[in-house]
């Protein structure tokens, strides 16, 4: 049989609701044209069918307006009164499956079964717990940062429904299995600015070959957000690197680095804090330099703008502290602090 024949079959079987309105709609509006102008035609002959059709949804949605109204015995007990009781079910039947569909898409969007529409957006993969995810948010959502209108999409397949504080921050959840493309397409993913995955198990080494499936997933796709990923175990960071993620933070590296530095300058972690941070102090910023310059006239750049130039970036590989006549060629990016984020091609 015809596919066209056995959706129509289907449909007129079992009609979904919205068709069920329209043809009900459709046959009271009909009834009381028809029966009104019958009714009242003779005493009226200046009467319209648009005259009939208004007179009949103003009588169905019950607001009665006076400008038309039934004068004969059959025009108000035979149409009218059928129209009134008529429009109060049809009314209420209307309510009853838009309050559905509102609550429907509600716990829909809650239980992270709906599809993001966003653009530019940051997408979070993985939930270890509300306190990280919350500080991750936060730090880029501030107005030093992305600012307070972006959109954030949380990515997990564990959690059941999104907590109220990450509501509160107007968060997008989508449930399912990051990996799998069915999952990345309803985060619309392709559309977004960046993609950072966590790790599910903070501290756990088998969290790395979770994230590094994650990363071939989102790599494999057309669009390519700037994808961060967490890493447990410094030996994964060469495999996350040819999965083809842009940045990679290594936790246990930076622990050892937290802990050894602290013992030999004790305060170190404080001042780290006020560079990474977006919500106090200033932070660090990398910028890219359009021509070639020796490093004293960008550090003079940088100061006019309240900015201290504290190395270059060549090639992924920071150089701090270098000579006042070391060349900067163009390409190179400065690495500075300040207060805010400097224009790329404004040094």
């Amino acid at each position: 049989m015809h596919p066209l024949l056995v959706y129509l079959r289907r449909n007129l079987r079992h009609p979904p609701p919205p068709l069920r309105v329209l043809v009900l709609l459709t046959a009271v509006i009909a009834y009381g044209t028809t029966g009104f102008l019958y009714f009242e035609l003779p005493a009226k002959p200046d009467l319209k069918w648009a005259d009939g059709v208004w007179w009949t949804l103003v009588t169905i949605t019950t607001i009665g307006y006076g400008d038309f109204f039934p004068t004969t015995l059959g025009g108000r007990f035979v149409v009218a009164v059928p129209c009134m009781m008529f429009g109060i079910g049809l009314l209420g039947y209307v309510l009853s499956l838009s309050a559905s569909a509102l609550v429907e898409a509600k716990n829909k969007e809650l239980r992270g079964m709906s599809k993001v529409d966003a653009t530019g957006h940051v997408v979070i993969v993985n939930y270890p717990g509300l306190g990280k995810v919350m500080r991750v948010i936060e730090e880029l959502c501030h107005p030093t940062a992305l600012g307070p209108r972006t959109r954030v999409v949380l990515v997990d397949d564990d959690l059941t429904e999104l907590p109220p504080e990450l509501l509160g921050r107007h968060v997008h959840f989508v449930r399912g299995n990051p990996a799998r493309d069915e999952t990345l397409s309803r985060a619309n993913i392709d559309a977004a600015a960046y993609a950072i995955v966590l790790s599910k198990e903070p501290g756990l080494a088998r969290s790395d070959d979770r994230n590094l499936a994650i990363t071939l997933a989102i790599e494999g796709r057309s669009g390519k957000p700037h994808t961060v990923v967490e890493c447990v175990d410094m030996e994964t960071e060469e495999l996350l690197r040819k999965a083809g993620c842009d940045s990679i933070v290594c936790t246990s590296r930076f622990d050892a680095y937290f802990v050894s530095s602290e013992a030999l300058a004790p305060g170190t972690q404080a001042v780290v804090d006020e560079l990474v941070s977006n919500a106090t102090g200033q932070q660090i910023y990398i910028t890219a330099v359009t021509v070639g310059t020796p490093f004293r006239a960008l550090a003079e750049a940088c100061r006019a703008r309240g900015h201290v130039a504290i190395g270059v970036r060549r090639d992924r590989k920071p150089m701090l502290n270098v000579a006042d006549d070391f060349a900067v060629q163009k390409g190179d990016e400065v690495v500075s602090i300040g207060p805010s984020r400097l224009e790329a091609g404004g040094i």
